[in-house]
């Protein structure tokens, strides 16, 4: 039975990277359609598109009765994309380069979404009340990044506003086209991707692994798979902004609005405490590490996906041996 299911985690996969180079060429070809910056769409729309496995993952645990699996999914999935997406997107596609000092900014501020919900289980608990204060976070931040992103929604001063452009240009018969597929590419995505973690989470329960555990890992990774390979297939086609883009808006969604939805449905109590305050300190001193790599050369060389990923590793063998 093992083997099956290993083989069908196989199939799911090609089928994810099938999905993913849909969208790239399709999603591509929408930004600069529409006029909205490339950055701009990865962060608003496909970062949250690629988070919606962790999003029915969260939705699901809490109606269960089970949010810990959400906390360990949520926390896992931000750990393995400052590691395992952007490293391996580093390691197997080149350098990624920062352009800008408004990116550098605007890692700081996921940083800060992705740190809320830990600052809050600072009592070991995540009440409804803390979990409105990390949707209206996530409201905060999307609100920011529309308005600081305002010059690339714009390709010409014209008196009209940006919904009636947008809604002229979306009227164009080959936008809509491309509109199509991208939904399509998502479908096949997210379809995929879920797959892979039903898979997996069954694994986990054969091998009796902790609630806790199994999101932090097994689950984090499945539910991480749509940006590892969008990650990989934009920085080969030499798109850094959409790389980003899609990392920083995942972190943000995840720690904010979806584990504040999970915290209003079912309010959260960490049960195993040493597992998720290694996996805490993991998150904090990875996404420093990150920061300084690419605060100091604005970019992220290939050597230092390798570091990022040796750290992941690293730390799933300092998880296990706690077992």
């Amino acid at each position: 039975m093992i083997v099956i299911y290993l083989f069908l985690i196989f199939l799911f996969c090609l089928l994810l990277i099938k999905a993913t180079d849909i969208l790239i060429v399709n999603l591509k070809a929408f930004s600069q359609a529409s006029g909205m910056g490339e950055f701009l769409v990865t962060t608003s729309i496909l970062a949250l598109a690629t988070s919606l496995p962790e999003f029915f993952v969260g939705i699901t645990s809490a109606f269960e009765g089970q949010p810990n699996l959400a906390l360990g999914n949520v926390i896992g999935a931000n750990i393995a994309n400052l590691s395992l997406v952007i490293g391996g997107a580093a390691l197997i596609g080149g350098s990624l380069v920062v352009r800008g000092i408004f990116l550098r900014r605007d890692v700081f501020y996921a940083f800060l979404a992705g740190a809320a919900p830990m600052v809050l289980l600072f009592d070991k608990e995540l009440s409804r009340i803390d979990g409105l204060i990390l949707l209206a976070l996530y409201g905060f931040y999307n609100v920011w990044v529309l308005t600081e992103r305002r010059e690339e929604m714009i390709e010409e001063e014209e008196e009209e506003g940006f919904i009636r452009r947008l809604l002229r240009r979306l009227n164009h018969r080959g936008t809509k086209k491309e509109l199509a597929w991208i939904f399509l590419g998502v479908a096949l995505l997210l379809f995929s991707a879920d797959m892979i973690v039903r898979i997996a989470t069954k694994l986990a329960i054969i091998a009796y692994i902790p609630i806790f555990l199994i999101g932090l890992f097994l689950v984090a990774i499945g539910t991480t798979l749509p940006e590892l390979v969008f990650g990989t297939k934009a920085v080969r086609q030499q798109k850094p902004l959409m790389v980003f883009g899609n990392l920083l808006g995942s972190i943000v969604a995840n720690g904010t609005l979806i584990i504040g939805i999970v915290s209003v449905i079912s309010p959260i109590r960490i049960q195993a405490f040493n597992e998720y305050l290694l996996a805490t300190m993991a998150f904090v001193f990875i996404f420093g590490l990150f920061y300084l790599f690419i605060r100091t050369k604005h970019r992220l060389e290939r050597w230092e996906g390798a570091v990022l990923l040796g750290i992941y590793l690293v730390f799933i063998l300092l998880e296990f041996l706690k077992l």
